[in-house]
């Protein structure tokens, strides 16, 4: 009977190895369509365990004119012809197992041209909307929004 309560005991903390809390932590990975609808957000995790994220389709990826809409609202010269499409606006984001929510990373909004703190979290239960949380200084006076989850990239 002991080793039957052993044998448990080391299964039921198997499961609670750190690669459970990783599950938790990797449920922001994949496609997101942003809150305007006009651009999806591919998140991935780095080797390092930190979370980034690309803009990988956009409902408008060209200019009227043609040409390929660029950062042009960078406030960097140098940065101002890089792509839109494919451009890195989510970056270094930790998992805050205690309050579930992905921290200490950066978002960039090319509409504006500039770069916030941020912060990400689900509601209980709702796996299917990311708020997204934008601020400069203190969180409380940031920009939320909300992204939905997409099963696969756009075309």
């Amino acid at each position: 009977m002991k080793l039957k309560l052993l044998f448990v005991t080391l299964l039921l903390l198997a499961f609670l190895t750190p690669d459970s809390f990783s599950q938790d932590a990797d449920k922001v990975l994949g496609y997101w369509l942003t809150q305007d609808g006009d651009s999806q957000v591919k998140i991935f995790k780095s080797k390092e365990d930190k979370y980034y994220g690309d803009i990988k389709w956009l409902n408008e990826p060209n200019e009227e004119d043609g040409s390929i809409k660029v950062d042009d609202d960078n406030p960097d010269p140098e940065l101002q012809k890089r792509p839109i499409l494919g451009l890195q606006i989510l970056k270094s984001f930790e998992y805050d197992e205690k309050d579930k929510e992905w921290v200490d990373g950066t978002i960039y909004d090319p509409k504006e041209g500039k770069t916030y703190k941020c912060f990400m979290w689900f509601d209980e239960g709702d796996d299917s909307t990311l708020h997204v949380k934008g601020f400069i200084g203190f969180a409380l006076l940031g920009r939320e929004v909300e992204w939905t989850k997409e099963e696969q990239l756009r075309e």
